[in-house]
């Protein structure tokens, strides 16, 4: 075939067009394997999170329950782990109210938010149930490690204290994701892992502190404690929104022209 210049022209947009297609398909296959990893790491860090957590709640010989600090701390220190750990590979959140807050700031996809939550689940409902094959056999009896409001409580009252320390928690978030407080990100596990701990002492008599949807819904998958655990979606979940909004529209915009 002869070539001439509109054949040419036609097998260089053609080859372009080919190699582009390539590309797009490579980053298209990066990204889903990125996303898996990611998944994992959800899935693998809030199985840690529930197994280790509450492994510190497990009564020893003499006690009824753990002393009050054991729970609070644990869990401040197993979040300060997981975040060093799989930060960097799905950001950690190991939480749906987290993971809520960044769909809203538009720093993930609602499908891989969708994601996230099913693998925080999982990892939740997996690690209470391998909790239970190596604790011991009163450990359901007793609904260790399950998240309930005081009894002198209204449901109402249980949902505004969750409220309160999810938007706390999640404020704290907002922070870290502000491009202006870029420069005060050293340490930032240290800095979660004292604020689960601050926080969870602050409401633990009251609710538990959960902050945390998946958090509670292991233990309450293997006890059958389902009565009031609805409190630990509805708290969150708002707490989590409402500061997420909040700190986007009013303080992200402030922020922003601080820097400049």
């Amino acid at each position: 075939m002869t070539i001439t210049p509109g054949n040419h022209l036609v097998n260089v947009i053609e080859s372009v067009s080919v190699k582009d297609a390539k590309n797009a398909n490579g980053k298209t296959n990066s990204k889903l394997i990125a996303d898996c990893k990611a998944v994992l790491a959800e899935f693998t860090s809030t199985l840690l999170l529930v197994f280790l957590g509450c492994m510190a709640c497990v009564p020893l010989e003499g006690f009824q329950i753990q002393p009050p600090l054991y729970g609070p701390f644990a869990f401040g220190f197993i979040v300060l782990f997981n975040i060093q750990a799989f930060g960097h590979i799905s950001g950690a959140h190991m939480n749906p109210a987290v993971t809520l807050g960044a769909v809203l700031w538009g720093k993930m996809s609602v499908w891989l938010g969708i994601a996230y939550v099913i693998a925080q689940c999982a990892g939740s409902i997996l690690g209470y149930g391998i909790l239970m094959g190596v604790s011991p056999l009163d450990l359901v009896p007793n609904e260790v490690c399950t998240t309930q409001p005081h009894s002198q409580l209204t449901m109402l009252q249980a949902v505004a204290v969750e409220v309160i320390l999810t938007a706390a928690l999640n404020f704290l978030n907002c922070a870290v994701w502000d491009p202006a407080n870029k420069a005060s990100l050293e340490s930032v596990s240290l800095k979660f892992g004292f604020t689960i701990a601050g926080l969870s002492i602050a409401g633990s008599e009251l609710t538990g502190a959960s902050m945390n949807p998946a958090r509670s819904l292991g233990p309450v998958v293997w006890t059958g404690a389902w009565s009031t655990h609805w409190v630990y979606w509805v708290g969150p979940i708002i707490g989590g929104s409402i500061s997420a909004l909040f700190y986007k529209y009013i303080w992200l915009n402030t922020s922003k022209e601080l820097k400049d």
